[in-house]
């Protein structure tokens, strides 16, 4: 999600970095995944801090799509980046543009972890299985191979993470007029089980899912097809002899990344509105005011899709999408940023190089 979140489906980190490493790592033919057990931490660790660094510092941005994308039509209190974030200091202060920051920072060493080894062991799998159709044991992953591994290994982690970011959208739109308030993750994550069952932790879940597709591919196709032209034309001198220097490699990445979240965005949004569904005494920016108060109901993503674009237009579905791509830079400057510095500080060997 794609956001995020699909969102979707990537640690702060892989964002930017990895995707330049996976992207070499494709074409070369080499296992990406070869560091000892104590290394790996290491860098969870380091990816960790950078992730809760850079999504902290975007954290209103981040905020304020969410409620973009969820508010009820008729009952409209956000309306654009610059007078939705006043509004937001105006109404709840200087904390209220961090709600749901904190589930989202805590998802990002699960949501790694979990990634890192999925990878490890969806590229295992499928080398075996292409080794047995080619019949040629010494068959190695091809670039689109290893893009599925990803996507799948994506898939794997996003699920298993999945009932954090479900109960994050909820606690990012509550305020303190709320009839009903969740008091933190724990009691978000018992009461949505309690009262609407296991199966609504994961509400939203199938759009989140079919996201990671064109989220992942597009990226991948369109930094390669950047890295290929800046090769090729030489544009301002920012190539020289065929290499790509590190801000250049990152500036290819954050446009890989925002054409991907731009073209996945519709469902990053129905994936939001189909996580409020269910909640009893919802937030009123969700559920409205007065007479403009009304429930939120879809019987599944297709009706999500269809009463959407039937009661608020073909533009409803990217909502947010203005504060979703504006923090895209200042996120992944200040994650490098983060990295680099966490990463000297514990001596994590990490080389960018093309």
């Amino acid at each position: 999600m794609a956001s995020e979140d699909v969102n979707t489906s990537e640690s702060a980190v892989s964002k930017f970095v990895n995707l330049a490493e996976e992207a070499k790592l494709a074409k070369e033919e080499i296992k990406p995944t070869k560091y000892q057990v104590y290394s790996v931490c290491k860098s969870l660790i380091a990816g960790g801090v950078a992730g809760g660094v850079s999504r902290t510092a975007v954290a209103p941005l981040e905020r304020l799509k969410i409620l973009l994308q969820v508010q009820n039509p008729h009952n409209i209190k956000y309306n654009g980046t610059v007078q939705g974030l006043k509004y937001i200091w105006r109404t709840e202060g200087f904390r209220g543009l961090f709600k749901g920051n904190g589930t989202n920072c805590a998802r990002i060493v699960p949501n790694s972890a979990v990634k890192f080894f999925s990878y490890e062991q969806a590229s295992k799998g499928i080398l075996y299985l292409y080794q047995q159709q080619t019949g040629n044991d010494d068959a190695q992953l091809t670039p689109l191979l290893r893009l599925g591994a990803g996507a799948c290994a994506g898939i794997i982690a996003m699920s298993a993470t999945y009932p954090m970011d479900m109960v994050r959208g909820r606690l990012t739109v509550q305020t303190e007029t709320s009839p009903y308030r969740y008091r933190g993750i724990s009691h978000a994550l018992s009461t949505v089980l309690r009262e609407e069952g296991f199966r609504g932790l994961y509400k939203g879940w199938l759009p989140s899912v079919i996201g990671v597709i064109p989220y992942v591919g597009l990226n991948f196709a369109v930094y390669e097809s950047l890295k290929d032209w800046l090769i090729k034309s030489k544009p301002l001198g920012l190539v020289e002899d065929n290499e790509i220097g590190i801000v250049t490699r990152l500036a290819c990445g954050a446009t890989a990344g925002t054409v991907g979240q731009t073209v996945a965005y519709p469902l990053d949004v129905i994936r939001r509105r189909m996580q409020m569904v269910g909640w009893t005494n919802a937030s009123s920016i969700v559920a409205g005011d007065g007479r403009n108060k009304a429930p939120l109901e879809y019987n599944g993503m297709i009706d999500a899709f269809r009463k959407t674009v039937r009661h608020e237009g073909f533009r409803a579905l990217y909502k947010g999408l203005v504060p979703n791509s504006v923090k895209v830079v200042p996120s992944i400057a200040i994650a490098f940023v983060t990295y680099e510095q966490v990463k000297d500080i514990m001596g994590v060997e990490f080389r960018i190089s093309d």
